[in-house]
């Protein structure tokens, strides 16, 4: 006995959580189906809370972190027997802002993105592994970046800001930028594009930002366009126009 209140003393002996994913791929808005694996250990452990949280690295002026921006209780309040297997299902369904990790078919470098499994039990917090998921874009993320494809915009690099976009209304606390070269007509009026899509469940807003170094430090000008373009059809015969417009004019 004296042996068992070491161990839980150091945290050994305890209960093992694994998260198992019907599948890592989904998209903003649309459910992620899995299952939470729990392994008691060598006592009974009353556990408070099972929960399982979305996670992303982002980018601030004091430095990256590991955040979770949307989370899903699976369960509560039930004591876990010594060598006890219980696997409980789930469904948590990603924001409609979460940012993408695929496009094009392939990873988006720079991003990352996991599900992270929480267990609580005796005043104690254990995590799981994480997860890769795999966010692939909507319909309308599709055509846009397909678009820029056609017009000659090569992927670069993706990542999350910590922050908001002025105007925009959002409901995360961060934004990705999806980064672009362009092609050599438009090196005139810039030498990045950068671009975010904020999502919700009616639309996309779009919005564009154009940097252009000058002078001898390479200080960046930038500027900006936004479009809003919805998720039915209408909205998807508008992508090609509206990109345009908002892509300024070639010098």
């Amino acid at each position: 006995m004296a042996f068992e209140k070491v161990r839980r003393a150091f945290g050994l002996g305890g209960p093992v959580v694994h998260t198992v994913l019907t599948t890592p791929d989904t998209c903003p808005g649309l459910p992620l189906m899995g299952a939470v694996r729990v392994r008691g250990g060598h006592y009974d452990v009353a556990v408070d809370t099972v929960a399982v949280g979305l996670v992303t690295r982002t980018e601030a002026e004091d430095g990256d972190a590991l955040l979770e921006f949307h989370r899903a209780w699976v369960a509560a309040g039930f004591t876990l027997a010594p060598g006890e297997h219980q696997d409980i299902p789930f469904t948590i369904t990603p924001p409609w802002e979460t940012p993408l990790t695929h496009a094009y078919g392939k990873h988006l470098a720079g991003m990352s993105m996991g599900l992270r499994t929480e267990l609580t039990a005796d005043d104690e917090l254990d995590h799981g592994d994480v997860e890769l998921v795999h966010v692939h874009p909507l319909p309308l993320h599709d055509q846009v970046l397909h678009e820029l494809d056609h017009l000659g915009f090569h992927f670069r690099h993706a990542d999350v800001e910590r922050g908001a976009i002025y105007g925009v209304r959002q409901e995360l606390p961060f934004y990705q930028e999806i980064e672009f070269t362009p092609p050599d007509h438009w090196r005139r009026v810039m030498d990045e594009l950068e671009l975010t899509f904020i999502t919700d469940e009616t639309g996309v807003d779009v919005i564009l930002e154009y940097e252009k170094h000058s002078g001898f430090l390479r200080k960046a000008q930038d500027s900006y366009a936004r479009f809003r373009l919805n998720h039915d059809e209408d909205g998807h015969a508008d992508v090609e126009v509206a990109l345009r417009e908002a892509l300024p004019p070639i010098i």
